[in-house]
């Protein structure tokens, strides 16, 4: 089995709304998104001959799908009272809405299930909240 890893960073403000601690309230991380990618033999003609993808197009859809995320707060739809959310936005601060609590546990299979969604055999995806901690998610099973 061949394992190619890629990763990219963003930084990014949330808050986990309904939890009780200090993560309720808004605050930011440098979350760093790995991505591994796996094939049980490698392209034996052409460009990518010897190969598993051209790392490039690896490191460039991995980025397209983190870079959006950078320098936005990142909210759970319907945590934010309509009026807060509204004015923040008029403000012009950028907010992303997703329909998941933003924990790196969620994220680690949102970039899962994205970077699959593009083609690639993923193996696994970790997202790490702070240098020390980490989430990791894996699909059991045939795909």
């Amino acid at each position: 089995m061949y394992i190619l890893k890629t990763e990219h960073s963003f930084d990014s403000a949330h808050f986990l709304a309904g939890y009780a601690g200090k993560c309720a309230n808004i605050h930011g991380h440098r979350w760093r998104v790995e991505i591994e990618v796996q094939a049980e033999a490698l392209v034996a003609s052409g460009q990518l001959d010897g190969m598993v993808v051209d790392f490039g197009d690896l490191k460039r859809d991995l980025k397209t799908a983190v870079d959006h995320l950078d320098h936005a707060l990142i909210i759970e739809q319907g945590t934010m009272r309509e009026q807060t959310l509204q004015c923040i936005k008029e403000d012009g601060f950028a907010v992303i809405e997703f329909p998941f609590r933003p924990t790196a546990e969620n994220f680690a299979a949102h970039f899962y299930r994205t970077m699959a969604g593009l083609g690639y055999e993923v193996k696994r995806a970790t997202v790490y909240e702070t240098p020390t901690n980490s989430a990791v998610y894996e699909e059991s099973g045939v795909r």
